[in-house]
């Protein structure tokens, strides 16, 4: 059974990272039904691979330098940055310095929660 809505409060330490790939590490920091929020931890070399999804996605650049690819369209972002993905759009990132992906969809990623 889904959850359909997270605690008011949830901190990251006390949030067991899950390992999504090699090198990067996620924790989900909220959601209900029509929205989630999840933290991304990459090391340097780690790489989302390219994937599309029905979600709406927009990203904050917590630390870090990726190169980022949305749609064939490639950009470096740091610290600070954000993008959006709208839904179906090819997309992913290669991490070139450590650092951390701030990212929130809608609706939930329920393939996400187990």
């Amino acid at each position: 059974m889904m959850l359909t809505e997270s605690a008011n409060f949830l901190f990251s330490k006390e949030i067991e990272p899950e390992t999504v790939g090699e090198g990067i590490t996620r924790q989900i920091l909220g959601f209900n039904e029509q929205i989630m929020m999840v933290r991304v931890t990459f090391e340097a070399g780690a790489e989302g691979y390219v994937h599309e999804h029905f979600h709406s996605q927009a990203t904050y650049v917590e630390s870090g330098e990726f190169e980022v690819n949305v749609g064939g369209e490639i950009k470096t972002l740091t610290a600070g940055d954000g993008f959006y993905i709208a839904p179906n759009i090819s997309h992913g990132a290669v991490c070139k310095k450590a650092g951390v992906l701030v990212d929130v969809f809608s609706p939930v990623r329920a393939d996400f929660l187990k």
